[in-house]
């Protein structure tokens, strides 16, 4: 598969792309579930076109993010300091600040740290390691919160970030991490969570296995709905001060209920996987027989491991919508569809506009409301096509 977020100019069309095995193995020991294959992460991050603040929904998620983690720690600081690993455009840096605490963000993207330095936020533009770590020390001491959001899981030396995490928290100190839930997205059937940027697919089992090598624990969870269910996870070091929560014991002992100690869940997700994929290009090889056109919405990296997945091309789609400025006037990696503003939708409406960004989807609709007068319809792909 291409990398889900190497979008083209049309004058590389030609070119060929670079691409690499995407494919899911499961450890039997410490239950984790990761990419067979590691992309150089210099390779997908160095400029970096997704950014937090182009849509509502996370504008609104971040800010009670920060609030929330405010009211959970156990500082009395006038000003506590947080930094923010993978701080993209500096969305959560600035939700900290509205929360009174002071922000520091690390993001390797250099296009985005840049941004978020020109707006006044505070960001290292480097990957989160020993010389992050040690700049911050030594110029604003020890974090009272650190925050991981859709950036953990994206890590090959996770062993790494534990230790410098360590050995940045304060005492009682709390590390939050939030990510896709792999249980969620098994039941739900969105694999195309499954791209090269996301390394591991996290349950409890293995993440509690994990932080038990460097002394630090899970002391809450709470469940949101971001892309489709992911947990937020609260974690201090041992004898941090937080009580631990019953609902820790209560998530892990589900799991295990469920078989994901198992390879018998993984073996069943895979055949799912490939049933799914054929009724959804069935659904719409039929429209397209009928001489209906179709357009997407969400020129997202799951939006384009959904397209590669099922082969389709511009001969299928004739264009992707996205809200994102980087993003237009680019091609889709691998299937090189055209990515274009909303404008484009309403000026040059298909019969069909197919859902890739799903989590985003009450947002998208409301968008496009106005099409439906003339005639235009929704098509959500996942976990089975259906038109709405």
């Amino acid at each position: 598969m291409p990398l889900a977020n190497s979008f083209l100019a049309p004058k590389q069309a030609p070119e060929e792309e670079f691409t690499c095995p995407l494919r899911l193995v499961w450890c039997s020991v410490c239950g984790l579930v990761q990419l067979s294959h590691v992309v150089p992460p210099e390779r997908m991050f160095s400029n970096y076109l997704y950014v937090s603040s182009t849509t509502e929904t996370f504008r609104r998620h971040f800010a009670e993010y920060a609030a929330r983690a405010k009211a959970k720690l156990l500082t009395k600081k006038p000003a506590p300091l947080a930094v923010d690993i993978g701080s993209n455009d500096g969305l959560l840096l600035s939700c900290y600040e509205k929360e009174g605490m002071k922000a520091i963000g690390v993001e390797p993207a250099k296009n985005l740290s840049e941004e978020a330095n020109q707006k006044g936020l505070r960001t290292i533009p480097d990957y989160f390691g020993a010389s992050a770590v040690e700049t911050i020390l030594r110029e604003w001491g020890p974090a009272d919160l650190i925050s991981a959001n859709n950036v953990f899981a994206h890590i090959d030396d996770i062993h790494g970030v534990c230790q410098d995490v360590n050995r940045l928290l304060a005492p009682q100190g709390i590390w939050m991490i939030e990510f896709p839930y792999l249980m969620t997205m098994f039941e739900e059937m969105f694999f195309d969570m499954i791209y090269h940027e996301h390394l591991s697919y996290i349950t409890l089992a293995p993440l509690k296995f994990l932080l038990s090598l460097f002394e630090l624990e899970i002391f809450a969870i709470d469940q949101v709905p971001s892309h489709g269910g992911s947990l937020r996870v609260y974690i201090q070091k041992k004898k941090g001060g937080h009580a631990v929560s019953p609902e820790v014991e209560t998530l892990s002992c589900g799991e295990t209920k469920k078989g994901y100690n198992t390879s018998t869940v993984y073996q069943e997700f895979a055949k799912r996987v490939y049933g799914a994929r054929e009724k959804l290009v069935d659904f719409v090889r039929q429209i397209k027989s009928r001489g209906k056109s179709i357009s997407a919405y969400g020129a997202a990296a799951k939006g384009n491991t959904l397209i590669n997945f099922c082969g389709f091309n511009a001969s299928l789609i004739d264009y992707v919508v996205d809200d994102n400025p980087l993003k237009q006037n680019l091609l889709t990696p691998g299937a090189k569809i055209p990515v274009v503003p909303r404008q484009r939708l309403f000026n040059h409406p298909t019969d069909y506009v197919m859902i890739l960004a799903w989590n985003l989807a009450s947002e998208i609709t409301k968008k496009l409301e106005p099409l439906k007068p003339r005639g235009v319809q929704w098509i959500i792909p996942l976990p089975q096509p259906r038109i709405c």
